[in-house]
């Protein structure tokens, strides 16, 4: 993998953005939303509208780039993006914000491309581990963002935001300057009338497969745990912690800071050491154990250390099981294949607030965090009836 570095960095720095477009605004936006009168309901919405469009989008953008290529599609999301952060910055009301969202999430997707590209430029042996060092970007983004958007909403929302924007303008400068093409002149074969609006034929193609369907809804499975969990967490913390947008930022930057250590030290060592489905085993019970104990806590301290077991589970999972899903496509269907996976992905961020949402308007706002639980308990139940030589 050392030829590839170069080209590897570039592609982490780009993720890196995409997750900072969903991580930033999350721990000012509740209080942010809640000025205007915003029920926690509400909030949901505002993230949902990002992840709905991004689920018509993905399978889309996908597609297109296995026919005319990575560095085009990259650059248009990237500019995408950027744009989606400029009008944040602007962001007076609560349709701009909405705004926002719906601009990042219709050509924003990033990381579906990304990961088509890691799959081009890695082996298969390779592959599990390059997108453990993928998964690192998604832990930088929750390292990063929520700390910055805790921290500098103090001075104005328009602060991170801004700051979010130039990031994304250094990705589009490493894109265009620094990255190669990986798909050929002779693979680019593509009419625009195969687009469609919510093709169900790749879902029907993939998701009922007997090689990736069960890594697939695994992957739904774990990604709408953790999504119930991740945008629900302000207010929660807010009404069962007392907690603010810095500190709510803090935590999830703790959350990032371990999956970073995870993905980037640990993972790549126990690849070699432990068989992958050992590992993704480990992280949907290290998940469950921390979402389910959660709830009898109503102070910081052991709060943090039941959301180390939560932040060492996702850093395990999310890698090993987008590494399974790649090595059981061909090369060529590695674009239709992610825009699959990154669909479902905004599936479960359209779904997972709007459950959060209606959840943390209950008596039992504890609620939430046990039924992200059970939604991952699924996803194992589904892995533990997998056979052994299909995983």
């Amino acid at each position: 993998m050392k030829n590839i570095d170069k080209r590897l960095l570039i592609i982490f720095l780009i993720q890196i953005t995409e997750v900072l477009g969903f991580s930033l605004i999350l721990p000012f936006l509740p209080f942010y939303a809640q000025s205007y009168g915003a029920s926690p309901f509400t909030i949901g919405l505002i993230l949902t509208s990002f992840s709905l469009f991004q689920f018509i989008s993905s399978p889309i953008l996908g597609k297109l780039s296995d026919s005319y290529g990575r560095r085009p599609l990259l650059l248009l999301s990237q500019l995408s993006t950027a744009i989606s952060f400029v009008v944040l910055g602007l962001s007076n009301a609560l349709w701009m914000i909405f705004l926002s969202r719906a601009i990042d999430g219709i050509l924003g997707s990033n990381f579906t491309i990304a990961q088509a590209y890691i799959s081009d430029i890695t082996s298969i042996k390779d592959r599990s581990k390059a997108f453990g060092l993928s998964g690192a970007a998604f832990g930088i983004g929750f390292l990063i963002g929520p700390a910055l958007g805790g921290y500098l909403s103090q001075f104005g929302y328009a602060v991170p935001a801004f700051l979010a924007a130039g990031i994304a303008g250094v990705s589009i400068l490493l894109t265009y300057f620094y990255l190669p093409e990986t798909v050929t002149k002779t693979t680019r074969k593509f009419s625009f009338k195969e687009i469609k609006i919510l093709d169900p034929a790749p879902f029907k193609k993939y998701l009922f497969a007997e090689k990736t369907g069960s890594d697939l809804w695994q992957y739904f499975l774990y990604l709408l745990a953790h999504s119930i969990w991740t945008t629900s967490f302000a207010v929660y913390g807010s009404i069962k912690l007392g907690m603010d947008a810095r500190m709510t930022g803090y935590i999830l930057a703790y959350i990032g800071l371990i999956s970073i250590i995870l993905r980037m030290k640990i993972i790549p060592k126990l690849v070699d050491i432990w068989p992958e489905e050992k590992l993704i085993f480990a992280g949907m019970i290290s998940i469950i154990v921390g979402l389910v104990s959660a709830p009898f806590f109503n102070t910081l301290p052991p709060f943090f250390v039941l959301m180390t077991f939560f932040s060492f589970g996702t850093g395990i999972t999310r890698p090993l099981l987008t590494g399974a899903i790649s090595r059981k496509t061909s090369e060529k269907e590695q674009g239709a294949v992610m825009g699959v996976a990154s669909s479902l992905g905004s599936l479960s961020q359209i779904i997972g607030p709007m459950v959060g949402g209606i959840l943390l308007t209950t008596k039992y706002p504890e609620s939430m965090m046990l039924v992200s639980a059970g939604t991952m308990f699924i996803g194992l139940i589904i892995f533990l009836k997998q056979p052994a030589q299909a995983r």
